[in-house]
């Protein structure tokens, strides 16, 4: 088996051991280990993978990599997506942040996790990813988000008018600070933070969530995700803020956007211990009423 690890520049010194149990592990099970080239040079000084292959970014990664590993938070796996765009490779997340619902294996758990992995002892969840579309290409060939496309007004700017339209009839317009259309993977992100909707990955659906609406009768919706939603900006400032996932962009000039759900899914690892439910139980620290005991 042909592993990839991925990870971004590590703040706390404080992972260095349990990145090196990673690759202790991986290594014990006889697992041929490629290291990105960012992650390589992260790890300069701390521990040494001169051992290891070097993942070759320029090739295609769907014809030699077994599965992806990525080391970090979920902004982590969220940067990840770009690198395996549509081939399908399985992904698992260690989670070395905070909360953790994409890569969802904590530090304790690291070696059971590998094992599971080499021994092939987990389902795929596929997940839906958004694609945001418009003439000029703002995000190039990366504008595809597993988590949210956000349109957001500046910090020190005036609200913002985002005139949507649901498959090319007029569904609203939102005055405020913007808003966010998340994926059901995206739905405990960022939405949830702005009072949407959780869904399920195999609802099949779309959330357009506004952010600090100035109405109060305006609401989140859930839409079918065969849908196409065409987002107009009115503003008053100077620009706005367009992003996908962790990836943003800075306008200065009124643009049409549209939205629609990519011909690509992403396969996530789960563990056989592991649930859908049981991570929101676990993410969102429900069940902690002492009324249920």
């Amino acid at each position: 088996m042909k592993i990839a690890v991925y990870g971004r520049q590590f703040n706390d010194p404080s992972v260095f051991p349990y990145v090196r149990q990673v690759f202790d592990s991986l290594t014990q099970h006889n697992v041929e280990i490629c290291v990105h080239p960012q992650l390589k040079e992260y790890l300069q000084g701390n521990i040494d993978t001169s051992a290891y292959k070097l993942l070759n970014c320029s090739q295609s990664v769907k014809k030699d990599i077994d599965v992806f590993l990525t080391l970090g938070g979920d902004g982590t796996l969220l940067d990840m997506v770009t690198q395996i765009r549509d081939s399908g490779i399985p992904v698992i997340g260690i989670n070395f942040g905070r909360l953790g619902f994409l890569a969802s294996i904590n530090k304790s758990d690291i070696a059971a996790a590998i094992h599971a992995v080499v021994n092939k002892e987990f389902t795929l969840d596929s997940r839906e990813l958004l694609v945001i579309d418009s003439e000029e290409k703002v995000f190039g060939d990366d504008n595809f988000a597993l988590n949210d496309v956000t349109i957001h007004k500046r910090d020190d700017s005036a609200m913002i008018t985002t005139h949507v339209s649901l498959d090319g009839e007029f569904l609203n317009s939102y005055w405020g600070d913007g808003i966010i259309i998340s994926t059901p993977t995206g739905s405990t992100a960022y939405s949830l933070s702005c009072n949407g909707p959780i869904m399920f990955p195999q609802s099949n659906s779309i959330a357009l969530t506004p952010v600090a609406p100035h109405n109060l009768n305006v609401r989140p919706v859930v839409l079918p995700d065969t849908s196409t939603l065409t987002v107009d900006i009115d503003y008053r400032g100077n620009n706005y803020i367009v992003s996908c996932d962790s990836r943003t962009v800075i306008m200065d000039k009124p643009i049409q956007f549209k939205v629609y759900k990519a011909g690509f899914k992403l396969n996530l690892i789960r563990l056989n211990n592991e649930s859908y439910l049981s991570t929101l139980r676990k993410k969102l620290l429900w069940g902690l009423d002492a009324r249920n005991y």
